[in-house]
């Protein structure tokens, strides 16, 4: 086979056809003659090499482990090219043919990666509020004494699955003062562990003005309804928290049946409220004069959205208020036009006409119920949604300066637990060696309350990471769901409106 094969023509360049050419050339020749098994040389790896691609975006080169091969055989060849001038044998190139798709290294990483993370998640300790449910509902609100003596009561009603509570249904009665001196209570108790206390509806001294003068509940039936609202969203919210909903001040609110002790410090005119005054503008003042040194940036960037989700919420809020206004303005013009479409049908002496405009009068009154609803709904639904988490901001806002508070007081006990030290370096300097123990104590004493001063930093810091993550998903969740809520209703009195028109235009087509 090698003696049939003709030279190369003379005058060609000799370096046209490198080694891999003969080679190739070669095995060409044996493929033909020998077997018809494709050639080893042509099986495409590249489809293969994005399999072995890191995360750095580079791609792990495969040519590098057969360039010895290929070398080996190219010297193969050299040898035996003056005799027979064939492929060098199948076993050297056959085994990289076979072993060119490691998969069983990419299939043990992949499943690493999921592992990993079923493992991460399988970590996190379930909540305690997807394993309970508790329903709270504020109703019946009823007006109790006359003159500037009265006061509401407003009939609490709650049903719930969690085993701290005696019962799984429980009526009681509260006056509006109870709903305050709850909220007391839970703040005092739980805000300087870091905890959100969600806050209770202010008082209004007009609001309740006008419902004590008024001899009917009628007159102040708006502010009665707004007040009850707020009431029930307050304590369901408290609800919500897997730390407030089986505090005991909390369990006693819904289960005590007769009246609670009577909260002193609720009053707005009351000492305890004028001392409360007192109190905030302390903390102002304080906020202003010290400045914590901020080491933790998560802190520093949760504080700055904070002041950034409040200022949009205000601005919200004051637009759903203008909003609900504005729908109340035009349902009471609504209702003007239809009775002046109304009065003007009778007038009308063309029959067609005048049914038509009949027709149109009820139209519109149909329309100003509807946009009476939605001005309702403007309201109870985004306007009171937006005030509520204008004032959750307020708590989120109040464990942040407790925890400027409580790192305020480890640096003071620092401050002095190094003054002490040097006084008694200085007793020491003076020879002063009666005074040396009890210097020793002191330096003891404000030791132990260095430590624990880091300690109470150090927990707060970790219960209010805590508190805000689950601020941040219960707010998310109940945006959402408010928000899907309003635009329902929108569509669903938007559909109203269309139906209404629709009945009314086979009248208007009518008149000849």
């Amino acid at each position: 086979m090698a003696d049939e094969r003709e030279p190369p023509p003379f005058g060609e360049d000799e370096n046209q056809k490198d080694d891999d050419d003969l080679f190739a050339e070669a095995s060409e020749e044996q493929g033909k003659e020998d077997s018809p098994e494709p050639e080893p040389t042509k099986v495409a790896i590249k489809p293969d090499v994005d399999l072995f691609e890191e995360d750095d975006g580079e791609e792990v080169n495969l040519g590098s482990e057969e360039e010895p091969e290929k070398e080996e055989r190219d010297e193969k060849n050299d040898i035996f090219e003056d005799s027979k001038p064939v492929a060098a044998p199948e076993p050297i190139i056959s085994p990289p043919v076979k072993e060119e798709t490691p998969k069983l290294s990419v299939t043990q990483s992949s499943t690493a990666v999921e592992t990993k993370v079923t493992s991460r998640k399988s970590t996190d300790p379930p909540e305690p509020e997807n394993q309970y449910t508790i329903s709270i509902k504020v109703a019946e609100p009823h007006k109790v004494g006359d003159g500037m003596g009265a006061y509401m009561v407003y009939k609490v009603i709650t049903k719930t699955t969690i085993p701290a509570f005696r019962r799984a249904e429980l009526c009681v009665t509260r006056r509006f003062s109870d709903f305050l001196g709850l909220y007391s209570k839970l703040q005092e108790k739980h805000t300087k562990m870091g905890i959100i206390v969600p806050p209770a509806p202010e008082k209004s001294v007009i609001g309740m003005t006008k419902v004590k003068m008024s001899k009917e509940e009628s007159n102040a039936a708006d502010f009665i309804q707004r007040r009850r609202a707020a009431l029930e969203r307050y304590l369901n919210r408290t609800a919500t928290h897997p730390v407030l909903q089986v505090d005991p001040d909390f369990r006693e609110f819904l289960e005590r049946e007769g009246d609670l002790p009577k909260a002193t410090s609720t009053s707005a005119l009351s000492g305890a409220g004028v001392m409360r005054l007192f109190h905030r503008v302390g903390d102002v003042v304080e906020k202003i004069s010290f400045k914590m040194d901020e080491s933790d940036e998560w802190f520093e960037e949760k504080q700055n959205q904070v002041e950034s989700l409040e200022t949009h919420l205000r601005r919200l809020h004051n637009s759903m208020e203008t909003l609900t206004q504005h729908r109340r303005e035009l349902s009471n013009m609504t209702a003007m036009f239809a009775k002046s479409a109304a009065m003007l049908g009778t007038a009308e002496e063309h029959t067609a006409l005048s049914r038509a405009l009949s027709q149109l009068a009820e139209t519109e009154e149909r329309i100003e119920t509807i946009h009476a609803d939605q001005s309702e709904q403007d309201f109870f639904v985004m306007a009171e949604l937006c005030k509520d988490y204008v004032s959750l901001l307020g708590a989120v806002k109040e464990v942040f300066h407790e925890r400027v508070k409580t790192y305020k007081t480890w640096k003071e006990a620092e401050a002095t637990l190094t003054k002490k030290r040097e006084n008694k370096v200085k007793l020491e300097i003076a020879r002063k060696m009666d005074k040396i123990p009890q210097a020793d104590d002191e330096i003891s004493e404000w030791v132990k309350k260095v430590e624990k001063g880091q300690e109470d930093f150090d927990r707060i810091s970790k219960a209010i990471r805590k508190e805000v993550a689950r601020f941040d998903k219960y707010r998310v969740e109940d945006f959402k769901d408010s928000v899907v809520l309003y635009l329902e209703q929108l569509m669903e009195n938007q559909k109203r409106i269309m139906k209404c028109w629709e009945a009314f235009l086979p009248e208007a087509k009518a008149i000849a």
